[in-house]
């Protein structure tokens, strides 16, 4: 399938730390990941974001580089590059504290876009995030789209005007994917399959749970599909989320259900494909999580891994 994917959301460097270890760089952010993700799978990527014009803006400029991943005019306009301190713990799960202003300079929608993908930190930020939102809605009569919440607690000061944001990308989006961490945050203490179904009927076709661990679930119009998480080793677990994004929309290219002419075939997926997309996008977090900081995999590892 020919068009390329927007991707609308934060770059930002990720400062690790482990124990007494000394911090560790990486390039990171949750639309960055997934955009360079793309790009490594061999797929036109474009993100829209905020930069500095700063040395880490630069090791992000030379990142996105290295992926063939291109920005969008004015996506370094911003005064300083933004950073997320990551602290992991002994269960090797990460827990963040954020640097950053998001007032990003967006591009107009483009026809030959096949796939929007938009998420976390941008879509509930100020000032930003209402502009991103409204990118998205005008994208969509052209594209397929794509939301992953990431919710970030620590940077929503209002936890109702939060959830209305995540309704509004909810009921915009085409292929929804979610933690159940993020939606003990938004539902709390409803089962996380009653709200993948409840958002399911507010309009996506498809709605994916990942369960960490525990593997991930999703609906569709058809039904029900649960597939495990691929057994590795786990060296850290940033970036586990944005790479089973990644997979999970690389396979659904392939089966050349993006674009707006394709939704109707979309929501008319059967299980059996949904299966075939899942597990695909188990390998490639898996893949991820077995390497430190947000590193994912190029097309010839994860087809290696998918074929073993």
């Amino acid at each position: 399938m020919n068009g390329r994917a927007l991707i609308v959301g934060e770059a930002l460097v990720d400062i690790v730390r482990r124990g007494d270890d000394d911090p560790v760089e990486h390039v990171g952010g949750s639309p960055l990941n997934v955009a360079v993700g793309l790009g490594r799978l061999d797929r036109e990527v474009r993100l829209a974001t905020s930069l500095g014009d700063d040395e880490r803006g630069g090791r992000i400029v030379r990142h996105l580089d290295a992926s063939g991943v291109a920005l969008t005019p004015g996506s370094v306009s911003a005064t300083r590059t933004a950073t997320a301190s990551a602290t992991i713990g002994d269960d090797n799960a990460a827990t963040y504290e954020f640097d950053i202003v998001w007032q990003p300079e967006l591009p107009e929608p483009s026809a030959d876009t096949v796939l929007v993908h938009t998420g976390s930190i941008a879509t509930v930020l100020e000032p930003g995030c209402d502009a991103v939102a409204d990118l998205v809605e005008k994208q969509a009569e052209t594209s397929t789209v794509s939301f992953d919440p990431n919710i970030r607690p620590a940077l929503i000061d209002d936890e109702v005007r939060g959830r209305e944001r995540i309704a509004r990308l909810v009921a915009l989006s085409d292929v929804v994917k979610v933690s159940d961490e993020d939606l003990a945050w938004v539902e709390p203490g409803r089962d996380p399959l009653d709200v993948a179904r409840d958002w399911l009927s507010r309009g996506p076709a498809i709605v994916a749970v990942t369960r960490g661990a525990a593997g991930a679930v999703a609906v569709c119009r058809a039904g029900v599909v649960d597939v495990p998480a691929r057994k590795v080793e786990v060296v850290d677990t940033v970036g586990a989320g944005d790479a089973f994004t990644v997979g999970l929309l690389d396979a659904l290219w392939t089966l050349g259900l993006l674009g707006a002419d394709r939704r109707d075939a979309l929501r008319e997926m059967g299980v059996d494909d949904l299966e075939s997309v899942l597990r695909t996008a188990a390998v490639t977090s898996a893949l991820t999580v077995a390497r430190a900081g947000a590193d994912l995999p190029t097309r010839a590892q994860r087809d290696e891994a998918v074929s073993s």
